[in-house]
This record gives C-alpha cells, structure tokens and sequence, in this order.
C-alpha cells in the first residue's frame, strides 16, 4: 500500500549541506575495491543498510532486494531502514557526514542536485551503462547528475493525475479540456463535498494551475542568474484560478497539507482529488488496514477513476509536477561495492518490473510495458510526458526547506491578493537561488 509522500522541509541550507560534507568528498577518489576484496580479488562480504524513504516501495520488492542480493553476495546481508520523507535533508546531512552512514539511499527528486553538488554521493559516470544507461528516464538522470557526472540513479516516478470516484461524481463526465476541468470543479462542489480538494500549503499540485497557462516557476539567464516567474501574467492568470477553487469550491483547511489525502475522499467528502498515482492504493486500501481506505465504498474497484489532467486543447496534458526519487551510494558508504550489487539488483528488469506493476513509473523506460493496463496507468503514462520539475539549481533544497512556497499558497488560500503575494515570493525565491 502506498501513502503519500510530504517532501521533507528542514533549516538545512546548501551551504551548510556542503560544509558538513566536506570529509565526505576528500575521499570521493579513494579505491573501494581494496577494502572490500578478498586475496583472492572476490568481493568480501559484509552487512549493508539501504535506507527507503516512506511506504512507496512495495514489499514485493523490498523482499525481492533483500533475497536477491543476499543470493548474490553469499555471506552478506542487506538491511532495509524506512526513514520519514519529514525532517529528511537534516537526516541525511547528519548521517551522510559521520561514521554511520547507511550504504545505499533513496533521495526525493527535488532534493537530489543539493547532495550531488556537496559531494555526498559515490560517483558512478563509469557505472551509468550497467546500471541502464539510455533506458533510464532522463529527467531524473539529470536530477542526479551535477557537472557532467552522475551521481543519483532514478529509482522510480509519479505523476500527478486526477482521481474520483464515481459514488461522488455520477454520471459526470471526465474532463477534457483546462476549460472543463474548471467548469466540473465548480458544478461538482456543494456543502459537503470539495469540487477539487485543495489544501493551502499543496503547492506542489497547485503548481499545474500556474504551468497549464504557460507560467513557471523561475527562468536562468546566460550568466547564471535566476529570476522569478510567479509574477508574470502567465502564472498570475493560474495563481487567480487556484485560489477561486480554493475560496468557492474547496473544503480543506488553508493551512493543511496534502497528506493522507484518502480520509476525506473516503469519508465523500471529495470530487477530484490530484495526487500521484500510487495515492490510489492508499484509497483502495481495506478499511480494517492500518491505514484505512475504502476499499467497499468510494475506492471499490469498479468506481474509483482517473484522468491525467487535461490542458487548454482537448488532446493534451497539462504540465504536472513530476514525483518520484533517485538512489545514490553516500560517499561514505561502509561497503561502497556491496552497496552498487544492491543498486544494480534495483535498477534490474525484476526489481523495476515490480514497481511497474505496483503502479509506480519504473527508472527503466523499457519496464513501463508491465504497468496495468488501467485508467490509472493510462492517466500515469499521459501526465508523466507533459510533467516538469523544479528549477534545476542545487540550492533549490533550500527553497523548499525555506517552506516560503507553503506560507504562500497558504496566503492565496485565505484570500490575499495574488499578485502581491507572488511578487513577494519571486523576491524570496531569486534571493535563495541567486546565493
């Protein structure tokens, strides 16, 4: 079962990132080889922890990882630590720095160009052919990669789609157009149910309102200089409808956050719903499940429904914010060799077959094949060609642990004038990207 995911936000700046670093990437060129090979040159074996963020990963493949690796390397074994997507970059400065660092880890997409650049993770430019190569999705290569080498792996990707139920919606049809998405929110809304569930500090699905009208987040010039794009008229006209929805046709709290997004849908209380994919498994969990779902109801199979978010012309998609994460091997890995046997068994036809077939956008493009052939999956495949991601600035991290673009999606939620707010929030984001 899946949950959703809340990019972590912490104090943690990119300079600070790099100084605690700093012991980290001295040893960036010494030979793992020698400290993990035998006289004989086999490798020697060893205890391994790899650290997996949150319940995205499904227990099929973590116990594919373990028995595999463990096959593989007779007389190791791999420990897997779930760690929390919240206080995340403050871990990962700490333990990635010191004596105890994990071997292999997984890292949000977004937040992966801020350890690259600090030196923290194992470079594998050499490494990129067998780990894949051109088969992986190159959007996330770049997201782990930083001056011409490559550091992070993609481990797998989520694209935001649209979800309801038919129990909420009848016999009202998907949407085709940006037009009609808008037009559906406001007729499916009433006192009970939110036409689009949009909590205020959501900006990471706020931010289709802003692209689908050709707005963006901050462009860079030839020199190096970021300038911010919420203030542009393109972003002003999106920025102005999210917080119609918000005001008339929404029910969640201004100052809430997207997660555990199946407590409302559950209970009915949601037309359309936007969220990763794999946010489907947490709605259509049992009700008796730890986390429950409802899967008798609102969630049973026959009702539960999706849509990639259709752009201004019937035909195409708008621009989603594209989830997911990379894996990378800190450069202070105990078992740096063990930890790559681990890395290429994830980046493996099996391993990535498993994703895909759990409803997550594999790394590997070829692997897309054994997705389900769903309304999900449809809707995943769709939205993920029109995603786009952060600005690709190693000190982009430090905008989002800021929680500057929370406090600001938060203000346009209670009603303050959009262009004052998104001026103010170019101002934060330049001064942040710009050092």
């Amino acid at each position: 079962m899946k949950r959703n995911r809340l990019v972590a936000a912490t104090a943690v700046s990119t300079v600070t990132l790099a100084l605690a670093l700093t012991a980290c990437s001295s040893d960036t060129d010494a030979p793992a080889d020698d400290a993990q090979a035998g006289e004989s040159g086999e490798m020697a074996s060893g205890d391994i922890r790899v650290w997996l963020v949150g319940s995205d990963t499904p227990d099929e493949a973590r116990d594919y990882l373990k028995t595999t690796f463990e096959s593989e390397n007779e007389g190791s074994t791999l420990t897997i630590e779930e760690q929390s997507w919240t206080g995340l970059v403050d871990k990962y400065t700490t333990a990635l720095s010191g004596s105890d660092s994990p071997d292999l880890v997984e890292i949000g997409n977004t937040q992966a160009p801020a350890f690259t650049s600090a030196g923290a993770f194992m470079d594998l430019t050499d490494d990129y052919d067998a780990l894949g190569g051109d088969d992986l999705l190159p959007g996330f290569v770049e997201s782990g990669s930083y001056e011409g080498k490559f550091y992070a792996a993609p481990y797998y990707s989520g694209a935001r789609i649209g979800i309801y139920s038919t129990d909420v919606t009848g016999d009202t049809p998907a949407p085709t157009t940006w037009d009609d998405y808008l037009a559906n929110i406001e007729s499916l809304a009433s006192d009970d149910v939110s036409g689009l569930y949009t909590p205020g500090k959501d900006w990471r699905n706020g931010m289709a309102f802003v692209w689908v009208n050709g707005g963006n987040i901050a462009t860079v010039d030839d020199a190096g200089t970021w300038t911010g794009g919420f203030s542009e008229p393109e972003a002003i006209t999106g920025l102005e409808q999210l917080q119609d929805v918000m005001l008339n046709a929404n029910h969640a709290p201004a100052d809430s956050d997207e997660t555990d997004p199946q407590v409302p849908f559950c209970a009915g209380e949601v037309a359309y719903l936007t969220a990763p994919n794999w946010v489907r498994w947490s709605i259509a969990a049992p009700e008796d499940a730890e986390a429950p779902g409802c899967a008798s109801t609102y969630g049973a199979e026959d009702k539960l429904q999706a849509f990639a978010l259709p752009g201004m012309t019937e035909g195409e998609y708008a621009p989603v914010l594209a989830g997911g994460s990379n894996v990378a091997i800190p450069t202070n890995a105990p078992n740096p060799e063990l930890a790559k046997s681990a890395l290429e068994i994830i980046l493996s036809d099996g391993y990535q077959q498993i994703l895909a077939e759990n409803g997550l956008v594999p790394a590997k493009v070829s692997q897309a094949q054994f997705m389900a052939d769903d309304a999900f999956s449809q809707a995943a495949s769709n939205a993920a060609g029109a995603a786009q991601l952060t600005p690709a600035s190693p000190a982009w991290a430090d905008v989002e642990a800021s929680g500057v673009l929370e406090d600001s999606f938060v203000k346009i939620a209670q009603g303050e004038d959009v262009a004052t707010v998104a001026a103010e929030l170019d101002a934060a984001v330049e001064e942040t990207l710009n050092g």
